[in-house]
């Protein structure tokens, strides 16, 4: 059967974060859509919290599981991609909670040859793990005073959560931020990644998400700015996956398809299709 959406979350071993995300899409306005996690290795306990999820969606959780053989995130989405029951696809991360409306924003914004651009607002730790199932479901935790008062400094960007269309509108417009690719917030049509053969699993972590997206524009899609209407907040963690020199290799990746005009990765989602 097929939904208005797919959400692709990806996640490896941290359940206490992404029960918070989840909490997030049970309190959607939009229900008609599905969640594909796309777990790259994570033990029994993701498993066991997904279970404890399934009866809480219209449709039932799709857990896209892969051995844990290190950093393999282009490989999970790639299958990810191929699981999902939608001709529209999100794609976020699973220590980001959406806004109650973030679903129904990406459909509202949603144009055939474009992907919409989102971003996040980070949060500190120990705000992070402040966070209550009942601040999630009230929108609490999205609320700029409540932030403010639980640890987060008072800055020009807690602006991105005002909601007022008529500036979050103008917000888009004039941010200089690029329209870029990024796996926490961006949705597509789910053809025009096949056209590009998916994520590039040569790639590890570092820009992998700008590079599916400078592909994407080499095919002539382009990108639509949502980063002040489709709201998530980004709950903190350690990164112990960053290597200089296979962020170097990623960047050399890139400037070799910008310069070359590259659509397709020869490493990409065909093998799962």
């Amino acid at each position: 059967m097929l939904m208005k959406i797919s959400v692709i979350i990806t996640t490896y071993n941290s359940e206490n974060w992404l029960r918070k995300v989840l909490i997030g899409y049970c309190n959607q306005t939009e229900k008609d859509f599905e969640i594909v996690i796309a777990d790259d290795g994570s033990t029994e306990k993701t498993a066991q919290l997904i279970t404890s999820f399934q009866d809480k969606f219209s449709y039932p959780i799709v857990h896209v599981w892969q051995e844990d053989n290190g950093f393999q995130k282009c490989k999970i989405l790639n299958k990810a991609i191929v699981k999902a029951n939608s001709k529209y696809l999100l794609f976020t991360d699973g220590d980001c909670i959406p806004r109650k409306d973030f679903i129904s924003k990406h459909l509202k914004f949603k144009e055939k040859g474009y992907f919409l651009s989102g971003g996040y607002f980070k949060l500190p730790l120990n705000t992070s793990k402040l966070i209550t199932d009942a601040d999630i479901q009230s929108g609490n935790c999205f609320n700029p005073f409540w932030l403010a008062k639980n640890g987060v400094n008072k800055n020009f960007k807690l602006t991105k959560l005002i909601r007022f269309s008529l500036f979050n509108s103008f917000m888009n417009w004039i941010t200089p931020t690029k329209k870029t690719f990024n796996g926490h917030n961006t949705s597509c049509y789910k053809e025009d990644l096949i056209a590009v053969n998916g994520f590039n699993e040569d790639m590890q972590y570092g820009g992998l998400d700008r590079e599916i997206g400078e592909r994407l524009f080499n095919l002539g899609i382009l990108s639509k700015q949502i980063r002040y209407s489709a709201i998530c907040i980004h709950l903190d963690h350690e990164r112990g996956y960053f290597n200089q020199e296979e962020w170097n290799k990623n960047l050399k990746i890139r400037e070799f398809n910008i310069k070359n005009k590259i659509i397709k990765t020869e490493n990409g989602i065909n093998q799962y299709v």
